[in-house]
């Protein structure tokens, strides 16, 4: 009886095995990946960003004599005594952050609203308003392109249509970041779509108790909607600030290889780092950029992960 008992238990304990070893199988090239595609060139990068005169074609060990005497805080010096680039670049980039960030979070809300009704039809628009977040940005690039093309553009051909001045759009430093800013209304689809599903999740039992004590649709977004939506709203400006810092895709579709605009209008950080490396073959200084970019955006997710109080998180609390 005994042998049995034990035969049992190795058959399963190698079952077990046999298990845990198709879960690693599956999870093993998403690790690989993380691994080799992400982590790797983060530690590298960062070991880069300490050589002076790196370009990317030559080896440069810190062990080495030519190494030893490249390596250090050269860089990092550069970026905040010398090169002025560095704080326009930021400059702008913070401006469309703080611009675009909250204009894009209350559209896409509003539009979330809208399309929240029990009207017939309304999926049709819902697909209608997401159709563009799926247009890869190459495409949207070449659309925006032409449409603010300042002699045969749609854009001025609107404008005049109905008696406006011509729009210089693209073509001046006053009102290029503007006009870049505008194209954010074309995506506003995707912030939607998560609006959309915290809006349904919004307990009716709540906005019927309110209704019959009175409370106005005013009053009923304020003090049910708007809070229960709150974890959305938190998703949405962290990614959303992430996301602007971080511009750079359609930049470089819209200007191509002049991606900073009139005057570097549009000389947004990430291309800063993009032409330190690719343009300059500056590439130790480029990961230097692209380090400090890092520790801006980790710092900014972690203030707002320790300011995340007014998160409402259900039955749980705030914790």
């Amino acid at each position: 009886m005994a042998l049995l008992e034990s035969l049992a238990k190795r058959k399963i304990s190698r079952k077990s095995l046999f298990d845990r070893l198709g879960w690693f199988a599956f999870i093993l090239p998403v690790v690989l990946g993380v691994l080799i595609f992400s982590l790797y060139p983060m530690v590298v990068s960062l070991y880069y960003s300490f050589f002076k005169t790196y370009t990317g074609t030559t080896d440069l060990p810190f062990w080495t004599i030519n190494g030893f005497n490249n390596f250090g805080l050269f860089n990092y010096k550069r970026m905040f005594t010398i090169d002025s680039e560095v704080w326009q670049s930021f400059g702008i980039t913070f401006i469309y952050a703080v611009v675009s960030v909250p204009v894009c979070l209350i559209l896409s809300f509003l539009i979330a609203l809208l399309l929240n009704s029990k009207v017939k039809g309304i999926g049709i628009f819902r697909v209608i308003y997401y159709l563009p977040v799926i247009i890869p940005t190459t495409i949207n690039g070449l659309l925006w392109a032409d449409f603010y093309d300042v002699r045969f553009g749609l854009a001025n051909q609107l404008l005049t249509s109905v008696g406006l001045p011509a729009g210089t759009f693209f073509t001046s430093a006053n009102t290029a970041l503007v006009t870049f800013m505008s194209l954010n209304l074309w995506t506003l689809g995707a912030s939607m779509i998560l609006w959309l599903s915290a809006l349904k999740n919004v307990p009716a039992s709540l906005i019927e108790s309110a209704k019959l004590d009175g409370a106005g649709a005013f009053r009923r977004l304020v003090k049910i909607i708007i809070p229960m939506c709150t974890p959305i709203l938190f998703y949405n400006i962290i990614t959303g600030v992430i996301g602007a810092l971080q511009m750079f895709g359609p930049v470089m579709t819209l200007m191509g290889q002049s991606g900073a605009g009139p005057d570097n209008a549009l000389y947004f950080f990430a291309y800063k780092i993009y032409n330190t490396a690719f343009g300059a073959w500056e590439m130790g200084y480029a990961c230097a950029l692209a380090w400090f970019l890092f520790l801006i955006i980790a710092a900014l997710t972690g203030l707002a992960f320790g300011t995340n109080k007014w998160v409402y998180y259900g039955d749980g609390g705030n914790d």
